[in-house]
C-alpha cells in the first residue's frame, strides 16, 4: 500500500475512534459545576450568588445554603468544605452566597450591622432572595431548606435562622456567634473575643424579636466549635446552644453524648417529639476553622487549607443531623410515626424495644439519642453494648420500600441496670461542654447536685464524681471510681 494511503487510512481510523469515544462515553458523567447566578432579586446587600445543582436533580429536592468565612469566597468554600460531595450523594441543590471587600474590608458577611442583619434588609434579604430564586428555578422543597456557615458566615447563619425561621428547616453554626450579640463593629469584636454571657431566655428573646413574630416550629440547629479557637471564643458555642434550646423550649442538659472521630464530642438535645432539636459538636484542640476529613470514605469529605482543618467531616454529620442522607432522624418519607414504642427489658448492657407495626413499612430505623443505631425488619429490637446504669433515649421510624425513613416516633427512655461511678477532672468550661455541669450567670454548677464550682471559664478546674446517672458531685480531695 502506498505510504500516502496508509497515512490517510490511519487518520480516518483515529477520527472514527474519537467519534466512537464521544458517542459511547458514559451518559452519567457529571456536567454540573459551580455557576454564578445573576438577576436573582433586588439584592440590597450587593452579594453575589453561586449555585451547584447536580445533574438530573428532581423537583422537590432539598436546598442547602453555605456561607463562607472572612477572606474566603464561594468558590473556596465549594472546593474545600465537602458540601458538593453530599449534594451529589444525597441529591440536593447548593447555593453559595459571596460577599466582597467592597462590602467588608475582610470579605466578611456583615452579621453585626443592623442594616444587614435585620429581616427584610441588606445582606439578610439578599440571601433570602437567593433562596426564593432557587426554589423557583430548581424546584426545591420549601420545607427542606437549610443553611450553614463558617466564622462570619456562621454568625450570619445565626442571623438568617433567627430572621427567617419560616424559611429554614435547619442550620449549622460553625465557629460562629449567636444572633443578637452585636449591634455594631465594636460590640461585634467583643462578642468574637470575649464571652458575652446572657441567660438562655435572653438569647431566645433576641431571636424571637428578630423573627417578625414567629411562634414556631423553630429550625433544628447544629453548633460546631473547636476548643483551641483563639479567633472566636469557644464560649460562643455554649451561648448558641442556650439560644436554640431555649427557642425549642428544652433543657440545656444534653439528652445524650457520643464520642466521634477527630476528638469530637457530640451532645444531643432532644425536642418534645424525641428527635434531636439541637446538637453541639465540640472538637478538642481544634483552632479556628471548618472541620474536614479528606478521603474517599462515606463519612469523609473536603480538602485542607487555610481555615479548613483535618479533624472530622462536619458536612457529613450536619447532613445526617438534617436528615439529608435519608436514613437519620430527619425523615424524608411519608410513612407515619410508629405508635406504642416501649421498653420491654433491660440488662447492664442492653435495652429491648417493641412497637406497633406500620402498614407499608419495609423495615424500621432505630435511633439512640437521635443517631441511627440499627435497623429491624420486625417491630422489635435489642440494642447492645451499652453502659450500665445509664439512661438512653430511643425513637423509631418506619422505612418504605424505596429506603426513605418516615416520621420518627415519640421517644422512650431506657435505663440499663447497675451503675459504675466515674470521675472526671477538667476545667469548668469543658465540664459544661461535656454535659456534666451547667452555667448560670457566669457561675458553674454541677449537674444533679447543683454544687457551686466557681466561675465559668477555662482557669478553674475541678474533679467531678458521677454518683448516679446524671448526678455529679465535687470530689477534688480524691475520687475513687
Amino acid at each position: 500500500m502506498p505510504v500516502r494511503d496508509r497515512t490517510r487510512n490511519a487518520c480516518w481510523a483515529a477520527l472514527l475512534a474519537l467519534l466512537l469515544a464521544l458517542f459511547t462515553a458514559p451518559q452519567n458523567a457529571s456536567a454540573a459545576s459551580l455557576t454564578q447566578v445573576t438577576g436573582f432579586g433586588s439584592n440590597p446587600g450587593s452579594l453575589s450568588m453561586y449555585s451547584y445543582v447536580p445533574d438530573n436533580l428532581p423537583t422537590g429536592a432539598p436546598l442547602v445554603v453555605a456561607l463562607h468565612g472572612c477572606t474566603q469566597s464561594a468558590s473556596d468554600y465549594y472546593s474545600h468544605s465537602g458540601w458538593a460531595k453530599f449534594a451529589d450523594a444525597y441529591g440536593f441543590a447548593l447555593v453559595l452566597p459571596q460577599t466582597t471587600s467592597a462590602n467588608n474590608a475582610n470579605s466578611c458577611f456583615n452579621w453585626y450591622q443592623s442594616g444587614d442583619y435585620t429581616r427584610g434588609q441588606g445582606e439578610a434579604l439578599s440571601i433570602k432572595q437567593m433562596v426564593d430564586y432557587a426554589r423557583s428555578q430548581y424546584g426545591s422543597d420549601p420545607s427542606r431548606v437549610y443553611i450553614t456557615g463558617l466564622s462570619a458566615g456562621g454568625a450570619m447563619t445565626s442571623v438568617m435562622l433567627a430572621d427567617y425561621p419560616d424559611v429554614f428547616a435547619g442550620g449549622s453554626i460553625d465557629s460562629g456567634i449567636p444572633m443578637g450579640c452585636a449591634t455594631d463593629l465594636s460590640s461585634g469584636l467583643t462578642c468574637e473575643y470575649n464571652p458575652v454571657s446572657k441567660t438562655p431566655q435572653q438569647w431566645g428573646d433576641a431571636a424571637r424579636s428578630a423573627s417578625g413574630g414567629w411562634t414556631g416550629p423553630w429550625p433544628r440547629v447544629a453548633v460546631w466549635q473547636g476548643t483551641g479557637d483563639s479567633t472566636v471564643n469557644p464560649a460562643n458555642a455554649t451561648e448558641s446552644r442556650d439560644q436554640w434550646t431555649n427557642l425549642h423550649g428544652i433543657s440545656q442538659t444534653p439528652s445524650s453524648t457520643t464520642t466521634l472521630p477527630g476528638g469530637t464530642t457530640q451532645a444531643v438535645y432532644n425536642g418534645a417529639n424525641g428527635a434531636p432539636a439541637v446538637e453541639t459538636f465540640t472538637i478538642s484542640g481544634m483552632a479556628h476553622g471548618l472541620a474536614v476529613s479528606p478521603g474517599s470514605g462515606a463519612d469523609q469529605c473536603g480538602t485542607t487549607g487555610t481555615y479548613y482543618l483535618n479533624y472530622i467531616c462536619s458536612s457529613y454529620y450536619t447532613a445526617k443531623f438534617w436528615g439529608l442522607d435519608g436514613t437519620s432522624g430527619g425523615g424524608t418519607g411519608s410513612l407515619p410515626a410508629p405508635a406504642g414504642l416501649k421498653v420491654t427489658a433491660t440488662t447492664d448492657t442492653s435495652a429491648s424495644l417493641s412497637w406497633t407495626a406500620v402498614s407499608g413499612a419495609a423495615s424500621y430505623n432505630i435511633y439512640r439519642g437521635g443517631t441511627k443505631t440499627g435497623s429491624a425488619s420486625t417491630p422489635s429490637y435489642t440494642d447492645t453494648g451499652l453502659a450500665s446504669g445509664t439512661a438512653y433515649s430511643y425513637t423509631v421510624a418506619a422505612v418504605d420500600a424505596s429506603g426513605r425513613a418516615g416520621t420518627v416516633s415519640a421517644a422512650v427512655s431506657a435505663t440499663t441496670t447497675g451503675f459504675q461511678p466515674q470521675c472526671f477532672t477538667d476545667n469548668n468550661y469543658q465540664q459544661v461542654a461535656a454535659g456534666r455541669a451547667h452555667q448560670t450567670g457566669g457561675i458553674t454548677y454541677a449537674n444533679g447536685s447543683n454544687q457551686n464550682m466557681g466561675l465559668y471559664n477555662t482557669f478553674v478546674t475541678h474533679t467531678l464524681k458521677e454518683t448516679a446517672a446524671g448526678t455529679f458531685v465535687i470530689a477534688d480531695s480524691g475520687c475513687a471510681a
